[in-house]
């Protein structure tokens, strides 16, 4: 476990993550702490693309693919699951961290302030957690998945660069609806019991247990 963490978070990786969290929470201007959740969710996203793609094609340009060729596919599966397992687990206290860094810098206000104004906040960032984790594993899975595919990771970010400019935008917002990936971003924030968001969720959720399903045969076809 000790050589997966390593090779997962390497320094690089550890260094620009955080540098993107303190970056965005002092550029991304919000005033009111429901636009926390909204300015985080599409970065986030680009984020995690960029930190999983090279999950498996790393070994394929290191110094250890040849050894790596040799190891059997249920190896191979259990070291790529657990590198993905170790990011996801990094990113979502990136992300919880990040949502805490818009108070410290810019300490936007709080709706009905009040013993009701901080159980409403505590909402806000349990139902931003959920979506970002949902979040963080689509385009992390999608990522290293396209990276699979093309023994490329550059093809991996940028098939997702183009996903993600599809749908982080008001074209993506109005054909898909309720059933966008960044469902989460579009919700409408002046009804706190409409809850259609979760389709967009529901979608990331069944495509990534599809990708999860795929990357073992598309690893054992392209090596």
């Amino acid at each position: 476990m000790t050589r997966e963490i390593k090779i997962a978070l390497s320094f690089q990786k550890q260094a620009y993550a955080v540098f993107f969290a303190v970056i965005l929470s002092l550029v991304k201007r919000v005033t009111d702490s429901n636009e926390i959740g909204v300015a985080l969710e599409a970065p986030m996203a680009i984020l995690a693309f960029t930190f999983y793609a090279d999950t498996y094609t790393q070994e394929i340009t290191s110094k250890r693919s040849e050894i790596w060729r040799l190891y059997p596919m249920k190896q191979k599966m259990h070291s790529i699951y657990r590198r993905i397992v170790i990011q996801e687990m990094f990113l979502l206290a990136i992300a919880a961290v990040s949502y805490g860094l818009f108070f410290l810098f810019q300490n936007p206000d709080i709706n009905e302030m009040g013993q009701s104004g901080f159980t409403n906040a505590k909402y806000q960032f349990v139902v931003y957690f959920a979506s970002v984790a949902v979040t963080l594993v689509f385009w992390g899975l999608f990522a290293n998945l396209f990276s699979c595919l093309f023994r490329n990771m550059w093809m991996g970010i940028g098939g997702c660069l183009l996903l993600w400019m599809l749908t982080n935008s008001s074209i993506g917002d109005r054909q898909f609806g309720c059933w966008n990936l960044f469902s989460y971003t579009f919700r409408k924030f002046g009804n706190s019991s409409d809850l259609s968001w979760i389709c967009g969720k529901v979608v990331c959720i069944c495509i990534a247990i599809m990708a999860v399903a795929a990357l073992p045969k598309i690893i054992e076809k392209r090596g």
